[in-house]
């Protein structure tokens, strides 16, 4: 396939170029030179600015397939499509769980009712229901115009190399140290992520075949545990750490905050309109083609090919505080 990816240097859009140069596919990118340009020697980079409507590069160009992973505002997405619009491309627009109005219970399928904004001019991402409200608008114009070629994919917690979150990565480093590791119940709260190259693949197979609807992209198949994936980092690392489980209640009134002091957690019973966070229903995507590799492998190629971001996780000084407490 001739592929364009919209981006291309960072973390998934990385795992898109990569697979696709593997599959063999001829590979543009496109963006604005500022993120490790020159990254990828023998691929076409176009250079322009989406904020500023600067596509120049892209007009009278056919491709396949364009897979989007940079839009965040309707009016981006809107003018790319127009576009495409005279061309063959089948367009792929990332877009996000954080689409859901609801997510307290688990099982949302792709039917959820989607954030809504009063003003859909709006383009500042000032909260994530400004965000998912702004990616689910960025939907609704990609279908509005090749209603018959888009495929939207809404991924939950994207893991592995390049990731530059820091979410799951903070655990499989802090487990890699090993010692006394505070992990927050409950234990059995759901988690669901995936590989960005299993999503990357999965992206590019479908692409390929020209797939089009909604689809939730996330896992994987076997519903995973809190705590059985601490228990994987610690085995997948080989690390003598030892977990240690602190009641929900306990950190809630200690003031750590869910997902960011502690990634993964999303306090599902101090905060019930999390609940559904890390359970969303991804029939579709399996029935699709969506497969994921052994969380070990996720693990060891994070703990090799991901390094911890400021500000995702404990500090070792917090997390000695909570365990003295």
């Amino acid at each position: 396939m001739k592929v364009l990816v919209l981006g291309g240097t960072l973390f998934l859009g990385r795992h898109l170029v990569e697979a696709a140069l593997e599959r063999g596919d001829e590979v543009s990118i496109f963006n604005r030179g500022i993120t490790s340009p020159g990254l990828f020697p023998e691929v076409e980079e176009l250079r322009g600015d989406r904020d500023t409507a600067a596509l120049a590069a892209l007009h009278g160009r056919e491709w396949d397939a364009v897979i989007d992973t940079s839009a965040r505002v309707p009016r981006w997405v809107r003018d790319t499509t127009q576009l495409l619009a005279p061309t063959r491309a089948h367009y792929t627009f990332v877009s996000s769980i954080s689409v859901y109005r609801d997510l307290s219970r688990p099982g949302v399928g792709e039917d959820g009712p989607s954030h809504t904004i009063p003003d859909e001019t709006v383009e500042e991402i000032t909260d994530s229901e400004t965000y998912g409200a702004l990616k689910a608008l960025c939907e609704q114009a990609a279908h509005e115009e090749l209603p018959d070629r888009t495929l939207v994919v809404r991924p939950g917690l994207i893991v592995g190399p390049y990731d530059n979150t820091g979410r799951f990565t903070y655990w499989v480093h802090r487990i890699a140290r090993g010692g006394d590791v505070l992990a927050p119940e409950p234990r059995d709260q759901p988690v669901q992520l995936i590989h960005a190259r299993d999503l990357a693949e999965w992206i590019l197979s479908s692409a390929e075949e020209r797939l089009t609807g909604l689809f939730n992209a996330t896992g994987p198949e076997t519903p995973l545990t809190l705590e059985q994936v601490l228990e994987t980092c610690v085995s997948a690392t080989g690390a003598a750490a030892r977990l240690v489980w602190v009641d929900e209640g306990f950190l809630v009134g200690q003031g750590v905050e869910e997902w960011s002091d502690l990634p993964l957690w999303v306090a599902p019973r101090a905060h019930p309109g999390n609940a559904g966070l890390l359970a969303v229903d991804t029939t579709r995507a399996l029935a699709a083609g969506l497969r994921f590799r052994p969380l070990e492998e996720t693990v060891r190629d994070t703990l090799a090919g991901a390094e911890e971001a400021p500000g995702a996780g404990l500090t070792p000084e917090r997390e000695r505080e909570l365990l003295a407490a």
